[in-house]
């Protein structure tokens, strides 16, 4: 039994394709060794075919080329940037936005705001979608509160609570319109 290898890297395998190939050794008997030891996910036998043609037609490099594409400007700076201006302003649109970031398309600046930001429209405002731990940190103060209350006042103080569901509400005094 053969000891197998884990996570190997990429240019591993390939140079393990490369020097099988060059012993003559078939596609098919390539990926059965490959599995055999560094296992089930290594590489697929069409990539390991793949792989044999391209050095058959006179590869030697086993590295990955380099690409040239561009490199991205979404960053933490940039998402603190995009952060920034929604909260100097809830009632953005994501076309706001654009116009002040026009290096950004609307399509990556919407991803933005609401996957990586966590960001939802309530209301023609974005508010947070998930409970901060300044929020948690008040609800239970706010229960510990209630209870030490009701540890005073008993029964009399249950009279005068008003519940709901779990929605949290800002108080946000609304602009003019004019």
């Amino acid at each position: 039994m053969f000891k197998t290898i884990a996570n190997p890297a990429d240019c591993e395998v390939r140079s393990v394709i490369r020097f099988l190939n060059a012993k003559n050794v078939k596609p098919a008997e390539i990926h059965r060794q490959l599995v055999e030891i560094y296992g089930e996910n290594v590489m697929a036998d069409g990539m390991v075919r793949k792989w044999v043609r391209q050095f058959n037609d006179g590869r030697t490099n086993v590295h990955d080329e380099a690409r040239s594409w561009r490199p991205s400007v979404v960053n933490d700076g940039f998402m603190a940037k995009v952060n920034e201006k929604i909260r100097e302003n809830s009632r953005f649109t994501i076309r706001m936005l654009c116009d002040e970031f026009p290096q950004i398309s609307k399509t990556v600046l919407h991803e933005i705001v609401t996957n990586r930001l966590n960001y939802r429209k309530l209301c023609s405002r974005w508010v947070p979608k998930m409970f901060t731990g300044v929020h948690k940190t008040k609800g239970l103060g706010s229960a510990l509160t209630f209870l030490t209350r009701y540890s005073d006042e008993d029964n009399e103080f249950l009279n005068k609570i008003v519940t709901g569901d779990e929605t949290w509400v800002c108080h946000v005094t609304p602009e003019s319109k004019q």
